[in-house]
């Protein structure tokens, strides 16, 4: 008999934007599987990642906690011993626990041995022991390889970026299998209660993408997004975004390798679609759809094009920082709503606890979401990138022996480290701010969507400036020392 206590199944994909959907204005990709999941939860418009990089940011998902409190603020630093997360609590209250696909996060034994299931995949295929744990891969572990083997060796298409067009089966790309793998997991465990992150390499690079997939996506179908002349060279524009913008800037790049790299990102987040679609299609088939919440997001998103840039870079566009998200329980929440207030990921696993009757723990500093719950909704949300390190300047960059993606990544760590910048956004305003220096940003939503023209030092708009100082500091003081500090 089927457990009659939630399920929930957390669909991660990794540095998916906003806007290349349809959902949220994409004028050319559709996501039909996410307007499905859509007509059943509530998809909110202004959803904010708290972190624009990686493990930062699903550390902060999972603790809900932003990464000032957790204390990893850079790629190289994964959930912290002994943390309180989701998956502590679902496997104390006696859930199945399950990964497939990316993870990124969890490196502790203990947190290890949390989850019953275990079957990773990342950006090059599987790790080098390929080990899972409470299943085993539905295809063949040679095949597998094979299909990622152009990711572990991608053509050079510009300085600044790579993509490929590839032809294997598509159930041994990440995409496919992770899919294939998910409803494996669906029919095994259809009785519950469990708790499975469904995480989705893709779209993040390496831009490899399916010829059936990339196929959809023809020149003449992409639009390209509109830039500002001048906007990294008249002197608005902080020197963090300078430096980003001159190893990625794209101007140069031959018009059609552009479009190449779009339909390999557009295809590849089709085809995550597509994934999530057969998910749903197992959910329904097992009888799990009144029985099992379903929730779809991205860690953070991609410049793709924007401020004619590809990649992320710890700068705070809508295009990194502003991410997909869809809450789904059918027959207890209402289908087809849009909340229009400012979410953030770190409100989503105290919304899935308070939907199962769990307690939240009051290390979480996430909030219940608005229309799933009966929460209030809120007019801003946070984000932060920066470990307190030196900037990384112009002058740096000029030292690098490399130039585009080479100096990217000979710089990487320097730039994941440099800076406190601090993020909040309203639904019609953004601020940006670095108390170890740097130009701030101010960016009038409604009239600049694109964040094309940096309003913070034009003194029409000082009110609105010293009111986002004021929410960032109110922000601050809420959220700091989340860990009680032992006294003598």
């Amino acid at each position: 008999m089927a457990s009659t206590r939630p399920n929930v199944i957390i669909v991660m994909c990794d540095q998916m934007k906003a806007t290349a959907s349809h959902l949220y204005g994409s004028p050319f990709c559709e996501t039909p599987s996410m307007a499905r999941l859509a007509e059943s939860g509530v998809l909110f418009r202004n959803a904010i990642t708290p972190h624009p990089l990686c493990a930062p940011a699903r550390t902060s998902f999972w603790t809900s906690q932003y990464s000032h409190s957790h204390g990893g603020r850079r790629n190289q630093t994964l959930m912290p011993a002994g943390a309180t997360h989701a998956f502590r609590l679902w496997k104390e209250a006696g859930y199945h626990t399950g990964l497939i696909g990316k993870n990124h996060c969890f490196e502790q034994a203990d947190d290890l041995a949390l989850f019953g299931t275990w079957c990773e995949i990342g950006h090059a295929g599987l790790p080098k022991d390929g080990r899972t744990k409470g299943m085993e891969w539905v295809r063949p572990v040679s095949a597998i390889d094979e299909a990622h083997s152009v990711r572990r060796n991608m053509p050079n298409v510009s300085p600044r970026f790579s993509c490929a067009v590839t032809d294997f089966p598509l159930e041994d790309y990440s995409s496919g299998l992770v899919a294939a793998q998910t409803e494996r997991f669906l029919e095994t465990h259809r009785d519950g209660p469990f708790a499975l992150w469904v995480s989705f390499p893709d779209p993040h690079e390496p831009w490899e993408c399916p010829r059936a997939y990339a196929d959809m996506f023809p020149p003449e179908k992409i639009v390209m997004p509109p830039f500002r002349e001048g906007e990294f060279t008249d002197g608005t524009a902080p020197e963090r975004n300078r430096v980003l913008h001159a190893m990625l800037g794209m101007e140069e790049d031959n018009p059609e390798h552009v479009q190449q790299l779009m339909a390999c990102y557009y295809g590849m987040t089709r085809f995550v679609d597509d994934g999530l679609g057969r998910i749903l299609d197992a959910v329904d088939a097992n009888g799990l759809r009144e029985n099992t919440i379903v929730v779809f997001c991205s860690d953070h998103g991609d410049l793709m094009g924007e401020h004619q840039m590809a990649r992320k870079g710890g700068v705070f566009y809508d295009a990194l920082t502003r991410v997909p998200l869809v809450v789904a329980w059918p027959g207890m929440i209402d289908g087809g709503a849009t909340d229009e207030s400012m979410a953030n990921l770190v409100d989503v696993v105290p919304t899935v606890l308070e939907l199962q009757g769990l307690d939240v723990p009051r290390s979480m500093q996430g909030r219940p979401l608005p229309k799933v719950t009966g929460a209030e909704p809120r007019e801003a949300a946070f984000s932060e990138y920066g470990a307190g390190g030196r900037p990384f300047t112009m002058e740096d960059l000029a030292s690098v022996r490399a130039s585009g993606r080479r100096a990217l990544f000979q710089s990487l760590q320097w730039r994941e480290a440099e800076g406190r910048r601090k993020m909040v956004r309203t639904p019609d305003w953004k601020f940006v701010h670095d108390s170890m220096g740097d130009l701030d940003e101010l960016y009038d939503l409604t009239a600049d969507p694109w964040e094309l023209t940096n309003l913070a030092g034009n003194p029409e708009f000082a009110d609105v400036r010293a009111e986002m100082i004021r929410r960032l500091a109110d922000w601050s003081f809420e959220t700091e020392d989340a860990f009680p500090v032992p006294l003598p």
